[in-house]
């Protein structure tokens, strides 16, 4: 084989196999870097602990004059919802039942207090995103359980204490304070205690157990009617563009920018499959720059080619060297982008836990799985191309 080599390789043109080496390098690297920084980032926008959560949309209707004046027109029928449901991007959707009777809370602190109205909402449990054994209700037990938005005491310290001299308050110190709460309506008056019994980062409203606001609608405003003016969405994947352009075609909106997070998250796709297709495409070019070189290579050596077939060498014999080059080129390609990839992952993801401390890379055990795919594929492809070639001859 080292005399059949030493014959072949006369005719090897030294900038075609580098030309081949750069491009499929730059191909490569383009592709392996994508993969990687959308396994990293992925969790960002679509991860259980996301800055853009992800999950559950809460949406309402847009409030224009038509719907001021119509008094209700803010208000889910039961077919919207229903039609809502059946989605192919919606796995569950619920209402936020509100207080149909009137509410009052109060608090004393070191001889002061204040006192406000106020408002109830609750959804079902399985939303709450507060672990507690204290979200149940006993009306024998006069304690109503109450969960409150994680940036109402932010602007409670920061805004209105910090005004009035008050104290600033700890989820700790607001959690052991006792609310005095006053339900009124169908000429009744009670009053209970309540409790904040957790803070949520989910929702934005002040939350009630199911089963208190059921009793409490119940014995309060029986007669009234209670509608669904917002709906609480568990989407299937919010990065589906079916959301956008359903949620636009009936002028619904969702709170929190949650739908921006899904515009987001399909842009971060489409451009992670744009550049990922960038990268296969300058790779399918230098796989075609190399077949170039060596069925050049192989023109130039037709006569000897067709001597040592006639001699007796076998056609496998004689297309291992260039095979063998191939494979070698291929292997100092995985490696070298393997090694850059690397690099440029140490970089940015130092950058990124500069921005989000909590930040958490990926696993790269896609990118070399990846990586061991893509060597496979383009040497499998050169040893075929190659060996169709030599036996034409």
């Amino acid at each position: 084989m080292n005399l059949v080599w030493k014959l072949l390789r006369q005719h090897i043109s030294k900038s075609q196999l580098t030309g081949f080496f750069v491009a499929n390098l730059a191909g490569m690297f383009i592709v392996l870097l994508s993969v990687q920084v959308y396994s990293d980032l992925r969790p960002l926008f679509n991860g259980g602990e996301s800055f853009l959560n992800k999950d559950y949309l809460i949406l309402t209707k847009k409030i224009n004059a038509f719907t001021s004046l119509a008094g209700n027109g803010s208000i889910f029928t039961p077919e919207e919802i229903e039609e809502i449901r059946r989605q192919s991007f919606v796995r569950k959707a619920n209402g936020f039942t509100p207080s149909a009777f009137g509410v009052t809370a109060g608090i004393r602190m070191g001889g002061r207090g204040f006192a406000t109205e106020m408002f109830f909402e609750s959804v079902p449990d399985e939303y709450v995103d507060v672990n507690t054994t204290s979200w149940k209700f006993d009306a024998t037990d006069r304690v109503i359980p109450i969960i409150i938005p994680r940036n109402y005491l932010n602007l409670y310290n920061f805004g209105f204490a910090q005004a009035r001299n008050l104290p600033k308050l700890s989820e700790k110190i607001i959690g052991s304070m006792p609310l005095e709460v006053e339900l009124r309506g169908e000429g009744k008056r009670q009053h209970f205690e309540g409790r904040i019994v957790g803070f949520s980062d989910r929702l934005n409203t002040i939350l009630v157990p199911q089963q208190f606001m059921d009793w409490a609608n119940q014995t309060f405003a029986p007669e009234k009617t209670i509608g669904f003016s917002r709906l609480i969405v568990e989407a299937g994947n919010p990065a589906d563009p079916h959301i956008v352009h359903y949620f636009k075609g009936k002028n619904y909106e969702t709170e929190d920018g949650k739908l921006d997070a899904g515009k987001t998250m399909w842009f971060l796709n489409m451009l992670t499959s744009s550049v990922i297709a960038v990268g296969l495409i300058i790779c399918a070019l230098s796989l075609y720059i190399l077949m170039l070189s060596i069925y050049l290579l192989l023109q130039k050596n037709n006569v000897k080619l067709q001597n040592l077939l006639l001699i007796g060498y076998r056609t496998t014999q004689i297309a291992r060297p260039y095979q063998n080059l191939t494979l070698v080129l291929n292997g100092i390609v995985f490696c070298i982008a393997m090694i850059a990839v690397f690099i440029m992952r140490h970089y940015y993801t130092n950058w990124l836990k500069e921005i989000w401390p909590d930040f958490t890379s990926g696993s790269t055990g896609f990118l070399f799985g990846m990586g061991v795919a893509l060597f496979l594929l383009v040497s499998l492809l050169n040893i075929t191309a190659i060996r169709a070639k030599i036996n034409k001859l």
